[in-house]
C-alpha cells in the first residue's frame, strides 16, 4: 500500500507542477433596448413598434457575443501568434489541412477560454477571458468587445436596405409605365383632367339643357303671339282714309245763277222770260239740293293704316324671333346630343381611368413608403455606425497582477487519490490472500472461539 501511495503521489505532484498559470480577465457590457429591436414593417402599419422582452434582448447579445465569427475576427485582428503561439508555428509551417486543424484548435482553445455569464433581470453580461499572459489577455477581451461592437451592428443592422432600394426602383419603373399609360390614354381620348372635365361636362350640360328649355318656352311664346298677330292683321285693312272733301259743285252753281238773276234784273222785269227761266232753275236746283239728289263725293286721300303697319312690323320681328329661336334650339338640341354623347363616352372610360388612377395612386403611396423606409433605414444604419447608445462597455479588461493555479489542487487531489488508491490496493490483497489474518478475525468469521494460535514459519 505504501508503494502504491508513493508512485501515484509522485506522478500526480509531478503532473500538477507542470499546470500553468492562467490569468483571468473580466470585462461587463450594459445591454439595453435599442432601434435595432424595434419591429418596423416592410409594408403596411401592421405589428409596427413591437419590442422583445428584456430577457429575449440579453440572450440575443449573449449568443452574439459567444458566435464563433466574432473569435474568427478577433484571431485575425491580433495574430494567430499573439494569442496562441505553439499553434500559429503550426500553421505558418502547414498546408492547407494542418493551417484549418490548427485554426479549429485555436478556436476551440479560445472557446474554452471564454465565459459569458449573466443573471435574470439584470441587462449585464459578465465576459471572462483566462490567458497564459495577461496582457495578451487583457488585450484579447478588449479586442473582443471592439469587435462585438461592430459585428452585431452587421448582425442587427437594417439588411433590407438593398431590398427596399431595389424594391423602391422597381416600384418607380411600374409607376412610370402607369403615367405614361395615363398620359397616352388621355390624349388620345383628348382629355385634359378627366374630373374637372367630367364635373364641367354635367356643369354644361345642365346649363344647355336648361337653355333649350327656355329656348322651347320662348319659342311657343313667339308661335302663340305670331299667330294671335296674324289673326288681328286678318281684320285691319291695309290702307285708311287720311281726310275727304266735301264737293259744293250745286252751291256754287246756285250762287251763280243768283248772280245771274240780280244781272237780269238790272235789266229785265220781274216776269220777263229770261228771269223766269233762271228763277225756275234756282228752284229745280235748291229742290234738288233739298232733296240731296245735288250730293257728290268731293276729294278723298288715303294711307297705309298705321295699327296695321304696328301690327305688321311687330309680325315681323316676331316672325324673325321665331326664326331666331328656331335656329337656336336646332344648335341647342345639337349641342344636347353632343354633350351627352361625351357623357356617354366618359362614362364609358370612367372605369379605366379609375383603374390607372387607382393604381398610380398605389403605386404612389408605395413609393412613398419604400422611399421614407430608405431615407429612416439610412439614418438609422448611420447613427448605429457612429455609435451603439444601447450598448455599453461598464468596464474594459485590464491586465491582472496575480494568476489562477490549479498546482495545489491538483497536488492535493493527487494525494488523495493516491492514498485511496493504495487503501484499496490493500483490501484487494487482504480478501484475496488466503487463510485468516489474526485469531480475531478468525472468531469473527467461525463464531467459535480460538483456543491456540501460531506464528507464521517461513517455509
Amino acid at each position: 500500500m505504501l508503494f502504491v501511495f508513493l508512485i501515484l503521489s509522485v506522478v500526480g505532484v509531478f503532473g500538477a507542477s507542470q499546470l500553468k498559470t492562467k490569468y483571468p480577465v473580466y470585462s461587463s457590457v450594459l445591454v439595453r433596448l435599442g432601434q435595432e429591436y424595434v419591429y418596423e414593417p416592410r409594408a403596411g402599419d401592421a405589428g409596427r413598434g413591437a419590442v422583445p422582452g428584456p430577457d429575449q434582448v440579453i440572450q440575443a447579445e449573449t449568443e452574439i457575443l459567444g458566435s464563433v465569427e466574432l473569435k474568427q475576427k478577433v484571431i485575425k485582428r491580433l495574430g494567430l501568434s499573439r494569442i496562441y503561439p505553439q499553434l500559429a508555428s503550426k500553421y505558418a509551417t502547414g498546408d492547407a489541412r494542418v493551417r484549418k486543424r490548427a485554426m479549429a484548435d485555436a478556436l476551440q482553445a479560445f472557446e474554452k477560454s471564454t465565459k459569458i455569464e449573466t443573471a435574470p433581470d439584470t441587462p449585464i453580461i459578465k465576459v471572462t477571458f483566462k490567458g497564459q499572459d495577461p496582457e495578451v489577455a487583457a488585450q484579447v477581451l478588449n479586442t473582443l468587445l471592439e469587435e462585438y461592437l461592430i459585428y452585431r451592428r452587421g448582425i442587427l443592422g437594417d439588411t433590407t436596405g438593398p431590398a427596399v432600394a431595389e424594391q423602391r426602383d422597381g416600384l418607380e419603373k411600374r409607376l412610370d409605365q402607369v403615367d405614361r399609360a395615363l398620359q397616352d390614354f388621355l390624349v388620345v381620348n383628348q382629355i385634359g383632367d378627366f374630373a374637372t372635365e367630367k364635373a364641367s361636362l354635367g356643369q354644361i350640360t345642365a346649363q344647355v339643357e336648361q337653355q333649350k328649355l327656355q329656348t322651347e318656352a320662348q319659342l311657343q311664346e313667339r308661335i302663340a303671339r305670331l299667330a294671335n298677330l296674324s289673326s288681328q292683321m286678318n281684320g285691319l285693312s291695309k290702307e285708311v282714309g287720311l281726310y275727304r272733301d266735301i264737293s259744293g259743285a250745286a252751291n256754287e252753281k246756285l250762287a251763280a245763277l243768283r248772280v245771274q238773276r240780280e244781272d237780269l234784273l238790272s235789266r229785265y222785269r220781274t216776269d220777263s222770260r229770261p228771269l223766269q227761266d233762271v228763277d225756275n232753275q234756282i228752284a229745280q236746283l235748291e229742290a234738288g239740293m233739298a232733296a240731296g239728289r245735288t250730293r257728290t263725293e268731293g276729294a278723298k286721300r288715303l294711307g297705309i293704316n298705321p295699327v296695321y303697319q304696328t301690327v305688321e312690323t311687330e309680325r315681323v320681328q316676331v316672325t324673325a324671333d321665331v326664326a331666331a329661336l328656331r335656329q337656336s334650339l336646332a344648335a341647342l338640341s345639337l349641342q344636347v346630343q353632343q354633350l351627352t354623347r361625351r357623357s356617354l363616352k366618359m362614362a364609358e372610360l370612367e372605369p379605366q381611368f379609375q383603374k390607372l388612377s387607382l393604381e398610380r395612386e398605389v403605386l404612389q403611396n408605395n413609393v412613398r413608403d419604400y422611399t421614407v423606409k430608405a431615407i429612416q433605414g439610412r439614418a438609422s444604419q448611420d447613427l448605429a455606425n457612429s455609435e451603439s447608445d444601447n450598448i455599453r462597455i461598464v468596464s474594459r479588461a485590464i491586465a491582472p497582477t496575480k494568476g489562477v493555479s490549479l498546482k495545489r489542487p491538483v497536488a492535493g487531489l493527487a494525494v488523495i487519490f493516491a492514498a485511496f488508491t493504495a487503501l484499496c490496493v490493500g483490501l484487494v490483497r487482504m480478501l484475496l490472500r488466503p487463510g485468516i489474518a489474526t485469531p480475531q478475525a478468525a472468531e469473527r468469521t467461525f463464531e467459535l472461539p480460538v483456543l491456540a494460535s501460531a506464528r507464521f514459519k517461513a517455509g
